[in-house]
């Protein structure tokens, strides 16, 4: 039987009204089940340590397990791409990186457009970097270094953990805004990169304060300067590199991102629970005492924004550096 024009649109438009009541029903009642966040690096590492600290003081504000289910490779892509691809209901989460913007210009063949098939919920912690160097080298300020650098263009080594990762574009960065010129030496790990500036077989690293901050206050490593724009309280005497380069900034970030399609009203609940475990003062403690510090609450819309400009931002130093992957 054919139902008249007329009574279908009534038909479909019923249909539609109680499908977002349903929708909206689950919304209000979310979350009824654990939930998943993936994290798209190795278990026990920086990122994998702060999710799981996460994992704690929302677990108990949303009522539900939160399971971390880890899932390295292929420079974060592996863990986004499952993200990208699961279901739009709130139970699958993304526990995503700096590297998720600096991808979007780096990989050619991507099989996901991250701004586009995800939808932001809370930025969540700021890792700053700093800059350092084998105390051999006869600089003790950041205009020292940029002026060494000058004097000796090309003589100057630099190490990363791997071409396109974000210690190393934190250095091109400073190469773009300072103009002199430096070696990148790409290693297997950041902990041998690390290794070697402290033997004296490497000059430089932009590393994760945690890694650092131990050899730095050994006396192993010298610390020229803080990536954030702000000085970090555990390394109170050591300034901010925009403090002698104005506009510099590039510390690493990790927030949360739901795939696309997932109800606003799930968003919103994760981002307030979110902002409210951050603001937790032990939350806050455990995080200053791991090198790391909460970012601005931010809701959904803005965390979207900054992604945006933070995708533009490194985009520019990945086209600057010609940086590829293979």
């Amino acid at each position: 039987m054919q139902l008249p024009r007329r009574q279908f649109l009534h038909f479909a438009a019923g249909v539609a009204a109680l499908s977002a009541t349903i929708e909206l029903a689950e919304a209000q009642t979310y979350p009824t089940r654990p939930v998943h966040i993936i994290v798209p690096f190795a278990a026990g590492n920086g990122p994998d340590i702060i999710a799981r600290l996460m994992e704690h003081w929302l677990s108990e504000l949303l009522g539900e397990p939160i399971i971390i289910d880890n899932r390295p490779g292929a420079g974060t892509n592996v863990g986004t791409e499952a993200v990208t691809t699961a279901s739009p209901d709130g139970y699958t989460l993304l526990w995503t990186p700096t590297a998720s913007a600096i991808n979007a210009t780096l990989y050619q063949d991507l099989h996901f457009n991250f701004i586009r098939d995800t939808i932001p919920v809370a930025g969540c912690v700021r890792l700053p970097n700093i800059m350092v160097v084998n105390p051999s080298l006869p600089v003790k300020t950041v205009p020292e270094f940029i002026a060494y650098a000058k004097g000796n263009p090309g003589k100057i080594n630099y190490v990363s953990g791997g071409n396109g990762t974000t210690p190393h574009l934190t250095a091109e960065l400073f190469k773009m805004m300072t103009g002199i010129n430096m070696v990148h030496v790409p290693y297997r790990s950041s902990t041998q990169a690390l290794t070697d500036v402290i033997s004296g077989q490497a000059q430089l690293m932009f590393d994760g304060i945690p890694s650092s901050v131990a050899h730095v206050k050994a006396g192993e490593l010298r610390a020229l300067g803080v990536t954030t724009a702000a000085r970090q309280a555990v390394l109170p005497d050591v300034p901010s590199i925009s403090e002698f380069v104005p506009g510099y900034e590039a510390s690493s970030w990790l927030g949360i991102v739901a795939p696309k399609g997932t109800p606003n009203e799930v968003v919103d609940r994760l981002n307030n629970e979110i902002d409210a475990a951050l603001a937790n003062p032990e939350m806050k403690k455990r995080l200053s005492e791991i090198g790391t510090e909460p970012m601005p609450t931010m809701t959904p819309g803005e965390f979207g924004m900054f992604i945006v400009s933070e995708t533009a931002k490194w985009g520019k130093v990945v086209k600057f550096a010609g940086v590829k992957v293979e």
